[in-house]
């Protein structure tokens, strides 16, 4: 608080303001039949006093004894002050009222209140600099949470990208070593993702509809690089054109579909079929593929498939937080994910 309440100008007007209405509520609370001037330099006294003990609350006892964990020395500091404040403010308010003998006489059966007084206010002051440092805390975390969160983020999308374009490239080459007719088809598609992904993904969030289009370029180029040889289907259910999702994050689960429905014996038949249905809140995406070795029967969530996959359930985890759901199976025959995501809060 000693530092948080004096380091802006906003800090200061509210101090102003909060000197502002003590001293009117002091104002208030006279009780004396003398005329204006004479309570208003009465309580001019007063509030002098009380900035004197916040002050020196705030800039020297918290930040050197509070703050320091010296509680025990930080209070009886406090109370000390207190205490030799009190018969201060009473010896100037009695040379004060040098032409009023009654009220001199009051003020020393007054003594004890000011002591309260003083220790109130600045128990008042500590408080509130607890209160505003336990939230200048949290603020410094999330802040610190956030830019962590987008640092790994950027990170886990930069992996992505190389990733993707590794596989597409050694497709290409492949192509262009047949001198196939398919290569600058593949070349357009290509240019359109890249576009994609440099100019429209920098956004936490795109419109779901441009993802599903990323998608089935995607699809197209498998599609135009192998042919009959495997059975692509891509179902879309539901109005996707007002949904939005954090960019590139279905394309891993393609991209491992395609790697494990390698075909190694013509009496396996290849395929990946895409399934991704939208309503007003949630997005349900499922994928199955074959598999070219059978395997032992898995019923576990972990994820299989290298760092992809790694990195897409970790980057659920940091902008869907308890807003999705990712299971994958294993199967002897069949690989599958299913993905339930709540696009809105």
């Amino acid at each position: 608080m000693n530092k948080l309440f004096l380091s802006s100008k906003i800090n200061w007007i509210i101090h102003i303001i909060f000197w502002i209405v003590l001293f009117s509520i002091l104002i208030l609370l006279e009780q004396t039949n003398e005329n204006m001037f004479f309570t208003l330099s009465n309580e001019l006294i007063n509030l002098s006093f009380y900035m004197i003990i916040v002050y020196f609350n705030l800039l020297y006892l918290i930040p050197v004894y509070l703050n320091q964990k010296k509680i025990f020395t930080y209070l009886l500091l406090l109370l000390m002050a207190c205490f030799l404040l009190t018969p201060i403010k009473t010896m100037v308010l009695h040379l004060k009222l040098t032409d009023f003998p009654n009220y001199q006489y009051k003020l020393f059966e007054k003594q004890t209140g000011y002591f309260f007084v003083f220790v109130i206010i600045s128990g008042f002051t500590t408080i509130g600099n607890i209160v505003v440092d336990w939230f200048a805390q949290i603020t410094l975390r999330q802040q610190l949470e956030n830019k962590n969160m987008q640092s790994e983020l950027q990170f886990l999308k930069s992996q992505i990208n190389p990733h993707f374009f590794f596989n597409t490239l050694n497709s290409l080459y492949s192509l262009t070593l047949k001198k196939s007719d398919l290569a600058p088809e593949i070349v357009i598609k290509l240019s359109d993702m890249m576009r994609y992904m440099l100019y429209e993904c920098n956004e936490k969030k795109v419109n779901l509809s441009k993802e599903i289009l990323y998608l089935q370029n995607y699809l197209d180029l498998e599609k135009l690089r192998q042919g009959n040889s495997i059975d692509i289907k891509f179902e879309i259910a539901g109005y996707t054109e007002d949904k939005f999702i954090a960019p590139l994050l279905l394309i891993t689960f393609l991209e491992n579909a395609f790697k494990h429905s390698v075909n190694t014996s013509p009496d396996i038949k290849r395929y990946v079929h895409i399934n991704l249905n939208v309503d007003e809140l949630n997005l349900h995406f499922s994928i199955a593929n074959n598999k070219s070795l059978p395997a032992i029967h898995t019923e576990n969530l972990t994820l299989v498939g290298g760092i992809g996959l790694e990195n897409v359930n970790r980057r659920l985890q940091l902008i869907y937080p308890n807003r999705f759901e990712l299971n994958v199976l294993n199967l002897q025959q069949e690989y599958m994910v299913n993905l339930n995501l709540k696009l809105k809060e």
